[in-house]
Parts: C-alpha cells; sequence; structure tokens
C-alpha cells in the first residue's frame, strides 16, 4: 500500500469554505467522485459512492476542511499511486464548478495543483492524522504553534464539536455526510481498538503538544 498526504488552498489564500453549504458539497465531493468510474458529474447526476463504491481511487484515513484549505490523508493500492491526482483533479474541478456557478465567477479557485506528498516514515504516520485533526485550533488560537495551547479542554471540546473533519465523523453515528473515513485502516495503523482508544491518543498527543509547545 501507498500513503500521500493531500493538500491544497484558495487562490491568494481567499475562503473557499463559508457557509454549510460549501463544506457539505465538498465532503459529498469526497465520497461521490472516489470511483475509478465516475467523471466531474453536475451534482444531481451524481451517485453516492462513499465506503462502498466498487472501485474506490482511494481510502480515506483522516479528513480536515477548513475555510481555506483542505487536508486528506489517503492509502492506494500499489501500482495506483496516479489514482492520488485523479482524485484531487474530480474533487477540486467539481467544486470548483460548484463554487464559480453559485457565486456567479469564472477562473481558477484553487492554489495550483494539489501537493500530493508520499508518506512512507512511521513517525509521520503517527504524527499526521493527529497534525490534521488540530487544524481547527487556528480557529479559536492562530498563534497556539507558537505559544502553546492555552485552554486544552476549551479546545478540546472545539475540535469533537467541529464538524468538518474525520474526528467529528468517528465520534459521532450521524453527520451530515456520507461517511467518508476508513476507520478501521486508521485504527490499526495508530494501534487503536476502536474510536475510544483513538481519541484518548489523540487527547494524549494533543497534552502534550499543550505542554511542550
Amino acid at each position: 500500500m501507498s500513503y500521500f498526504h493531500l493538500l491544497n488552498r484558495g487562490v491568494e489564500k481567499r475562503k473557499i469554505f463559508s457557509d454549510f453549504n460549501n463544506y457539505s458539497r465538498f465532503t459529498h465531493n469526497i465520497s461521490d467522485f472516489n470511483d475509478e468510474n465516475d467523471s466531474v458529474l453536475p451534482f444531481h447526476q451524481r451517485r453516492h459512492c462513499s465506503l462502498t463504491s466498487k472501485n474506490p481511487l482511494a481510502d480515506i484515513l483522516v479528513w480536515c476542511l477548513m475555510p481555506n484549505h483542505f487536508h486528506i490523508f489517503v492509502k492506494v493500492e500499489e501500482g495506483k499511486e496516479t489514482n492520488t491526482g485523479n482524485f484531487s483533479k474530480k474533487i477540486t474541478s467539481g467544486y470548483t464548478q460548484y463554487f464559480n456557478i453559485k457565486n456567479e465567477r469564472k477562473g481558477v479557485l484553487f492554489q495550483g495543483r494539489t501537493k500530493i506528498i508520499s508518506i512512507s516514515k512511521e513517525k509521520h504516520f503517527l504524527y499526521l492524522p493527529y497534525y490534521i485533526l488540530s487544524n481547527p485550533i487556528k480557529l479559536i488560537q492562530p498563534d497556539w504553534k507558537e505559544t502553546g495551547i492555552k485552554n486544552l479542554d476549551k479546545t478540546l471540546k472545539f475540535l469533537k464539536e467541529y464538524k468538518w473533519s474525520s474526528l467529528y465523523e468517528i465520534i459521532n453515528d450521524k453527520v451530515p455526510y456520507p461517511k467518508i473515513t476508513n476507520t478501521e485502516h486508521l485504527f490499526s495503523i495508530l494501534g487503536a481498538k476502536n474510536k475510544t482508544d483513538f481519541v484518548k491518543d489523540f487527547e494524549s498527543w494533543l497534552s502534550a503538544t499543550a505542554i511542550f509547545s
């Protein structure tokens, strides 16, 4: 198996998600376009693929949407590494089409091609999922990486209630989008037995970050 970190942001760092419908549409893109057999179709013509897709381009292990960028950590089959580029192109092109129509604009929305970073070192497997899930902290404490987390309990509560990430999807049985995360594989690479273990491990990582930042 091969693993990759996908990330992209709005051109000129502009907001690409500003309301519920924006976030919801992109999460549906992640689900609907994750199929080797699907092209970029208008929203009303799509079928939901999610984790039941017969020919998924990638397994989604962790994801997080921020107002001006996104992170997705994926696993693909050996020999199908190009799937990551196809998947990225489909979700960003589809969203740009939707965004431009909704906002009566033209042109590019994302800052060039999506960065696709190969992940192979064990330390990155243990760090990257938590790093991605901690991104929303910037929304309540922009300087947390420089000064450390000031209120750990408040931060944990905020992260657990932030709808647009794998953490919320893992914690809650019902979410406002198709199930995206392959929790079974995510838990296995992190050594977590279940979602309770996973959340505890994430909290421990965040606690250590709060102390030593």
